[in-house]
């Protein structure tokens, strides 16, 4: 017993020390941190439980059957993020360029199998070649057993991909069937086609960074939600998601210990919102006034910035914000504010995490390329996103609120629990300009003075229908409040809505607008 628990001892020992030195210097040598570095800054210190360690892949031919590393490329097992227990997959480029094959594929199968269970987060490490090309269509169907399990986990256990290396072809799809991804800027690449590819078939010459790089994206495609500078500011932000989320969709989030009060009084609001409409304001300094300690987690930071989407906690209570950002295209919703807010509202209903609006939107974009490209469309995912939400909702019109973007961003009548509103609102189909522009042309253009009749229109109408209760008087309000009581009124609108219950009816799924 003793010579075969030493001869064990021995082959794990090689095993964390496969392959060599070399290996390890080269992966350095790029700016990137090994499998196992990686799962020890994620993870709590001492909590790794590896799974699999042993496995070998079975393939002849090609020369494989002479290359028959233990793990078969890929890291997987559990341990535990501020206490809590996580899931985890690491692909390991210095083992045959961490390509999936049928053992590595299934490796990743048999975690997820675990974490869905277990009903605890996955966090999927992504550094590999794609598919391993002398495995054929074993392969292949590897793949497609990771995707079947990434569908099944959706809405039930928070999923994470964080891109450390390349991942083309096939492997993109997993992170995009994910909940968040990840990347580092210079070692991180995602794309269907790479650069060669592309230039043979189209002539276009571009780099693989150019092509699939982090900021590529996170500014552009929208692909990855958050982009670092290494590997480490990467790795601790994506313990910090962990521990904030839900660690599955029937537990809670965690309850945020804050010295914060509840009572606490915003009034440095009156001093960052103009009463103008039409003056921009950065809408992060009233998220950051309001919410605890003035601290929140930005998610898609830099595409579609137009719109905020924003975890912070309210009473140590986890909630989900959208919101306009005036600072940014006027806040306008348009394609890609509409996806990104539409996806954001669907994962927080899917976590039972609670979701405040704060709208100040002048409507949506108007432009020949925004309807080719299918604002109808797109604006109606914000919309089924919403209609479909059973969770907690809050709204807060703070100025202007326009036409169809109003309807969108939970106004009350398509479900919004509470509507709340400034004394500044402006509740309409249009602004008070373009709507005399509208029902008065006639008499504005025969008048002795055009300009002096549209001013007074104008006046008229803000007066009549466009004044700050006249949403309120209808019933399309619950209460216009004290700016400097946002914070109190979400907390205490939270707290009588914790046990909120929604009966659904019976239907296999929905059939959003794609």
């Amino acid at each position: 017993m003793r010579r075969a628990t030493a001869e064990l001892a021995d082959i794990k020992r090689r095993v964390l020390d496969w392959p060599d030195t070399a290996a390890t210097a080269a992966q350095h040598a790029k700016g990137k941190l090994t499998a196992r570095e990686r799962i020890s800054i994620l993870l709590d210190e001492g909590s790794f439980h590896e799974v699999d360690a042993l496995r070998k892949h079975r393939v002849t031919g090609f020369g494989l059957e002479n290359r028959k590393p233990h793990t078969d490329g890929v890291v997987t097992g559990w341990g535990t993020v501020f206490g809590r227990t996580v899931f985890v997959y690491a692909q390991d480029f210095r083992i045959m360029g961490g390509a999936v094959g049928e053992a590595h594929a299934q490796k990743i199968h048999k975690i997820m199998d675990l974490a869905l269970a277990a009903g605890a987060p996955l966090v999927g490490l992504n550094d590999g070649a794609g598919a391993r090309i002398q495995e054929g269509v074993t392969a292949l169907a590897g793949f497609g057993g990771i995707f079947q399990r990434n569908v099944a986990a959706s809405g039930v256990i928070p999923q994470i991909s964080v891109i450390l290396g390349p991942c083309a072809g096939g492997a993109a799809y997993s992170p995009a069937l994910t909940d968040f991804i990840f990347m580092v800027r210079e070692t991180s690449q995602m794309f269907i086609t790479g650069p060669d590819v592309i230039a043979a078939v189209t002539g276009e010459q571009v780099t693989m960074n150019g092509l699939g790089g982090a900021d590529v994206h996170a500014d552009t495609s929208g692909v990855a939600h958050f982009a670092y500078d290494d590997e480490a500011g990467c790795l601790h932000d994506v313990r910090y998601l962990l521990a904030i989320l839900p660690a599955n969709n029937r537990d809670p989030a965690p309850v945020a210990d804050t010295p914060d009060q509840p009572d606490r009084r915003c009034e440095r609001v009156y001093d960052i919102v103009p009463a103008d409409g039409n003056r921009p304001y950065d809408m992060r300094t009233v998220v950051e006034e309001i919410v605890d300690d003035g601290d929140f987690f930005e998610v898609h930071e830099n595409w579609a910035a137009n719109i905020l989407c924003i975890f912070a906690h309210l009473d140590g209570q986890l909630v989900g914000i959208v919101a306009n950002q005036p600072i940014v295209l006027a806040g306008v919703l348009d394609i890609a504010a509409s996806e990104k807010a539409a996806r954001f509202v669907q994962m927080c209903d899917a976590f039972n995490i609670p979701i405040v609006t704060l709208l100040d939107v002048p409507g949506f974009l108007p432009g020949v390329d925004q309807e080719h490209h299918g604002i109808i469309r797109h604006g109606a995912k914000l919309l089924y996103a919403y209609c479909n939400a059973t969770v907690p909702r809050i709204s807060v019109v703070m100025r202007k609120a326009y036409g169809g973007a109003y309807i969108v961003m939970d106004s009350r009548s398509i479900g919004s629990d509470l509507a709340l509103a400034w004394p500044t609102n402006e509740i309409a189909v249009m602004g008070a300009e373009a709507t005399a522009n509208v029902i008065f042309r006639r008499e504005i253009a025969a008048a002795d003075d055009p300009e002096a009749l549209r001013q007074q229109r104008v006046k008229e109408y803000r007066t009549e229908l466009m004044h700050p209760y006249y949403a309120a008087e209808r019933g399309l309000v619950d209460d216009v409040i004290d700016p400097a009581d946002t914070r109190i009124a979400l907390i205490r609108g939270l707290a009588m809505l914790r046990r909120k219950q929604v009966g659904l009816p019976i239907r296999k799924h929905g059939n959003p607008p794609q």
